[in-house]
């Protein structure tokens, strides 16, 4: 396509290169350059304008990437075409479940057979539309650029909306300052643990039963990773004590508003029980809180030791776990440490998750969106319990993931195979301990909102029946 556009000479103060792009916009608007019309080649229009070929390249590399140009490679520079609106109610990936819908482009459950349930899927409420929707507003017009490095003034605006987002946690005081962005709940952790370890042995403990995360993040620095005995109430504070007299200790990590694997919960007089061996040791409190549902029932260790209390959470149970985007906060005399770490890491967030998250956090949806996924979750769960009345299954409202302890005639092991065989994954208690420690013959089972509740019901049917019948094999 050739031009017709006939551009005059330019004059007046100021650079070239700026009155050359405002008379390429001004061409557009007034319609004298079309959508998709061809712009003369560099050195002609500079031969035309009077200036030189690097002011007229200068002028179609800004426009080019504003999007008000577009470069062919081989064919010239062209008027960019309107974007075209994107699908807004198509659904967002989420999680790696394969399932199939079958009810067109609408974001509904699978109807499925096989049911993962290693990992809980979060139910949709919303969050896919409005994610996709606060995307293409970052992409038309992105706060924090695109072509330059996060910085911390760029992050203000997120660090803001986590604060909002953590309104009613019991955190003690706090500000935006004192917020570390992180790529996801893991990354926090493995930020704070940065921060705090030293020495050549540095000892963490962690509940006998917990988070493998923990364990990966501690021997990823080299660290001696220990499990401390639990009771129905989380660590037992003469456990700990010991395991503090006998290794260099400098950190305990913990779950104690919702304890994964066991669903459990820590209650004030325990925390403050282990606050005085942290304190009487002078080791930090590492507390995991990615599981907060937005309901809290009791201080978190940052409020009950300010001085030596650390908090990571994220986004991932409560909203979507694609967007990778997690906080961390510590005390605040150390925040220095901890954001230090971070930007000797990874410099910090992506930009345009920055804006994204500084968006998603304060929208006036986001709210109903959290109610939205607990009530979706409590169904699933609601449901798996009244099916798997009779036998011992630990559980909360709030909680996306049930701890199931076996009946006689059943390993975790040989059950967990016996479930994929009846199309069910489910996650074995051997996966929360330490390697040479012994684990209990119970499972977990993590609620996948991602499937048709039918579905769901009819895995949890299939588990059942699986209770019902333990094998009769005896080895010789």
């Amino acid at each position: 396509m050739g031009t017709i556009w006939q551009p005059d000479q330019i004059d007046g103060p100021g650079p070239k290169y700026k009155a050359v792009v405002t008379m390429i916009r001004n061409g557009i608007s007034n319609g004298a350059l079309s959508a998709g019309e061809k712009l003369p080649p560099v050195r002609e229009l500079a031969w035309k304008l009077g200036v030189t070929p690097g002011t007229v390249a200068r002028a179609y590399t800004m426009l080019t990437e504003s999007g008000t140009l577009q470069a062919e490679v081989g064919r010239g520079t062209f008027v960019a075409l309107p974007p075209t609106t994107p699908d807004r109610n198509s659904p967002i990936e989420m999680d790696v479940i394969a399932h199939h819908v079958h009810q067109g482009t609408k974001n509904y459950p699978a109807d499925t057979y096989a049911v993962n349930m290693f990992s809980p899927h979060l139910p949709s409420a919303g969050q896919a539309t409005l994610i996709r929707n606060l995307m293409a507003e970052v992409a038309q017009d992105p706060a924090s650029g695109v072509m330059h490095y996060p910085s911390r003034t760029g992050a203000r605006p997120a660090r803001e909306a986590v604060v909002k987002w953590l309104a009613g946690t019991p955190l003690g005081s706090f500000s935006e300052a004192d917020v570390i962005l992180s790529h996801g709940g893991q990354n926090g952790l493995s930020l704070v643990f940065q921060s705090i370890l030293q020495g050549r042995r540095p000892a963490i403990a962690i509940e006998e039963l917990s988070y493998p995360g923990f364990r990966r993040a501690g021997e990823l620095l080299r660290a001696d990773v220990i499990p401390v005995a639990m009771d129905k109430d989380g660590v037992i504070p003469e456990a700990l004590d010991e395991v503090a007299r006998n290794h260099d200790l400098q950190i305990f990590c913990t779950s104690p508003e919702v304890h994964n694997p066991t669903a459990g919960f820590t209650p004030v007089a325990r925390r403050e029980a282990l606050v005085e061996v942290a304190r009487k040791h002078d080791f930090q409190i590492v507390e995991d809180d990615c599981y907060r549902m937005r309901v809290e029932r009791a201080p978190t260790y940052r409020m009950l030791a300010p001085e030596r209390g650390w908090y990571v959470s994220s986004l991932a149970k409560t909203l979507t776990p694609a967007l990778r985007i997690g906080f961390a906060i510590g005390p605040r005399q150390r925040t220095p440490d901890l954001r230090r770490v971070a930007e000797y890491n990874c410099f910090g967030l992506a930009t345009p998750l920055i804006d994204l998250c500084a968006k998603l956090l304060v929208h006036p949806d986001i709210d109903a969106i959290a109610e939205g996924t607990r009530q979706g979750f409590n169904a699933y769960v609601q449901s798996a319990v009244n099916i798997l009345g009779g036998y011992d299954v630990a559980w909360r409202t709030n909680v996306p993931f049930l701890w199931l302890s076996l009946p006689v005639g059943w390993r975790a092991g040989a059950f967990c195979q016996a479930a994929e065989g009846q199309g069910v994954q489910i996650r074995s208690a051997e996966e929360f301990v330490c390697r040479d420690a012994r684990a209990p013959h119970a499972v977990r089972l993590a609620i996948n909102a991602g499937v048709a509740l039918h579905s769901f019901e009819d895995a949890i049917m299939r588990l059942r029946l699986l209770l019902d019948s333990p094998p009769e094999q005896l080895s010789v």
